[in-house]
């Protein structure tokens, strides 16, 4: 009996031994179709669900590939009624499919009889269906119309019964815009371009790819695809405009054919790059700037940072069905749980290349992760203890245990691109005041924010306090050692983006250092270990000191 790894359980968990020598490629294989739940040091959890299985049946993984990497890193025999559930869940992918009849336009199709009168039966799609059609739709079992305008929300309802529908409707082609790539001194990456032509060949869905990897090249492969005007929805004004320069630098689009569609400006362009903060704006109840969607006939939306989006951009996109779409996240990780939202409405992953792949080809830096665990004071510890429990996460996550050591940690790396991250403002004040270094803020202006990430990129200033208003498609390559003191609860998304800023490759190949400052025997600890589980699924593990243990670092 092989020693495997994995130890595979009828319950659909998987636990991974992480001192295992085999323990990356297993790591890896499961990767695709595997979500993590918990990582503590020794072993990890993951655990098969039917949206991860759906998401690899998307992005072109078989049955028999996710049965094969089971039962090579299983420790143990699986259990067989595990391995028919997964060939059987994985099956029910495509059984139902939406598609364009040249007389009765939409139709929902199959070609399994009983599962299209299950469907019909159920009061979740009444309404969204029209006639039946059986006879006039060759080579399937059974077919029915479908209005178009319910495209995308027949398709969050087959999900929801367990049916997800392929949709191979197609799309419209849009107005048409030339857009090339500009490729000299450049070219694109092998995964970027892999990511670019699998979005393409599926005609809407997701790309994921971690942060410093270019998913900013890839929506511009994508546009290069199109050839249409495109909508590009993005998380902030600074992001917007790291978009247009880097498409005026990469493409043959001019600054003249993209506009910016925000709360500074409002253009519409061939190329128009609009804020979620814009769309989602309501006034005397209604979203006046949706009015944008139909402003021109666009052939592709591109959603930046996915993960990210609002419900009114998922209600909108409910009616974009007909758009190429193509979502770029570093992690399909929502922490409202509406990935399925994301599966059915902006299109499964197309592609998904792991952080650890990316960073053996030099293309991200290594990441040295540490956890630095500080003790409440005891005059601290006793508010905290009595504290309402709303309240004990901010006590916990504002001590001044934690000051004294980002100050600590700040001294050892002086002269290194550094950023401070944070979630209280009034704690970011007091860092930042007592650092002496600038601080970034929800309320610090469009303007200043620029003119402070530009003096952190060309090293002007090497000492960067923010607030979450960096943790988005903020480009900082130069960062090469952030400190976390406190951060949105558990948000596994948050800390991707977070370790994000420092992936970008370093000019002296040096390793990136990213510090997160727990208060131990508190809610801080607990949030913190579930933060973690996203880059422990990605394969970077958490080195643990105690706060009177720095100079062990190796600094």
């Amino acid at each position: 009996m092989p020693d495997g790894a994995l130890i595979v359980q009828s319950d659909k968990t998987l636990l991974l031994e992480v001192d295992h020598p085999d323990a990356a490629d297993a790591r890896k294989a499961i990767a695709p179709f595997a979500e993590l739940e918990r990582s503590p040091e020794h072993v990890h959890t993951y655990r098969l669900t039917p949206l991860g299985l759906w998401n690899a049946r998307a992005a072109g993984h078989d049955a028999e590939q996710v049965v094969d990497a089971l039962l090579d890193h299983s420790r143990y025999a699986v259990p067989h009624a595990l391995l028919v559930d997964v060939a059987e869940t994985m099956a029910r992918y495509g059984r139902l499919k939406l598609d364009k009849h040249p007389t009765h336009g939409l139709v929902l199709s199959s070609t399994d009889r009983p599962v299209l009168e299950e469907v019909l039966r159920s009061k979740k799609v009444a309404g969204m269906l029209g006639e039946r059609v059986d006879d006039d739709v060759p080579e399937v079992e059974g077919a029915v119309v479908v209005h178009p305008s319910q495209r995308g929300n027949l398709k969050q309802a087959l999900l929801k019964l367990g049916w997800p529908a392929e949709d191979w409707a197609g799309y419209v082609d849009g107005e048409a815009h030339a857009i090339s790539l500009e490729q000299t001194g450049w070219e694109l990456r092998d995964y970027q371009q892999q990511a670019a032509d699998s979005f393409w060949e599926g005609g809407s869905g997701v790309v994921v790819l971690p942060c410093g990897a270019g998913k900013t090249l890839v929506g511009a492969a994508a546009m290069a695809h199109a050839q249409a005007t495109t909508l590009i929805l993005v998380t902030n004004t600074v992001s917007a405009r790291q978009w247009k320069d880097e498409l005026v630098r990469r493409t043959s689009l001019t600054e003249d054919e993209i506009g910016e569609y925000s709360g500074a400006r409002k253009e519409i362009r061939p190329v128009t790059i609009a804020t979620y903060q814009v769309l989602t704006l309501k006034r005397k109840g209604a979203h006046p700037h949706l009015e944008l969607l139909d402003a021109r006939d666009w052939g592709l939306i591109v959603y930046d940072e996915v993960h990210l989006l609002p419900a009114p951009i998922f209600r909108m996109t409910a009616d974009l069905q007909a758009r190429r779409r193509i979502g770029l996240t570093a992690t399909l990780v929502r922490e409202d749980g509406r990935e399925g939202d994301v599966f059915s409405l902006i299109g499964p992953k197309r592609f998904d290349a792991p952080w650890k792949d990316i960073e053996s080809q030099g293309y991200i830096a290594p990441a040295d992760c540490v956890e630095v665990r500080v003790t409440l004071p005891e005059g601290e510890r006793l508010v905290y203890a009595t504290a309402e429990p709303d309240e004990r996460y901010r006590l916990a996550a504002c001590t001044s245990a934690k000051s004294r050591v980002a100050e600590d940690l700040v001294a050892r790396h002086r002269g290194e691109p550094t950023l401070v991250i944070g979630q209280y403002i009034e704690q970011l004040d007091e860092l930042g005041e007592h650092l002496g270094a600038p601080v970034i803020k929800g309320d610090t202006s469009v303007k200043e924010r620029q003119r402070l990430f530009d003096a952190f990129r060309t090293g002007e200033i090497d000492l960067l306090v923010v607030s979450k208003v960096a943790n988005f498609s903020v480009d900082l390559p130069e960062a090469a050692v952030a400190i976390q003191v406190s951060g949105s609860f558990g948000s596994r998304q948050e800390e991707a983006q977070r370790l994000g800023r420092l992936l970008r490759p370093k000019a002296d190949g040096r390793t990136a250092r990213f510090y997160a400052v727990v208060s131990r025997d508190t809610v801080d600890a607990d949030f913190a270990q579930n933060r973690q589980r996203f880059l422990a699924e990605q394969g970077y593990a958490y080195r643990i000191v105690d706060a009177g243990d720095l100079d062990t670092l190796d600094a």
